[in-house]
């Protein structure tokens, strides 16, 4: 692979991560008007849905096989439900936590849970032994974490933060 598609592929990553907190933000908002958190997941969730199907359309994708649906594990299926915990868990604590808060937080759970996922090879992934620089890259995150969450707290008492 190019380093300029190593790029591409980098900033497409970084985009990803960047609208969580925009999607996150407005369902607060949507969440608040609509009474609920899980009424804000469901008119996301819907919205994603009518988004995605014009485009499986425009682009003329082929149905996917029934034989494989009738037999994939139960497993596979889960997505959905980790998709609905997120979102849901979202448009709770944001408003509580905050966007760089919550985000922090999210990321240290994903980073975590993702070290797993590589170290044993989970879910058909290639696995990626656990190192002390990936341990260590996980615990300067998590620390970052720490300082975007209660870093305030060492400010207001005048403990100077970096």
């Amino acid at each position: 692979m190019s380093a300029l598609q190593w790029a591409g592929l980098l900033l497409l990553a970084a985009f990803a991560g960047a609208v969580v907190p925009f999607q996150s933000a407005i369902n607060s908002n949507l969440a608040r008007n609509l009474g609920h958190p899980l009424w804000a997941t469901l008119a996301s969730l819907l919205v994603s849905v009518l988004v995605l199907l014009p485009v499986i359309l425009a682009l003329r994708l082929p149905l996917p096989s029934p034989g494989f649906i009738s037999k994939a594990p139960l497993w596979m299926w889960a997505g959905g439900a980790f998709g609905v915990c997120f979102v849901a868990l979202a448009v709770m604590l944001l408003p509580k936590l905050g966007a760089s808060g919550f985000v922090a937080l999210a990321l240290a759970g994903q980073v975590i849970a993702s070290m797993l996922l590589d170290h044993f090879g989970l879910f058909g992934l290639v696995e990626k032994q656990l190192t002390v620089s990936r341990v260590l890259g996980a615990l300067l995150l998590i620390g970052g974490v720490v300082l975007i969450q209660f870093g305030g707290v060492f400010e207001r008492n005048g403990v100077p933060v970096g």
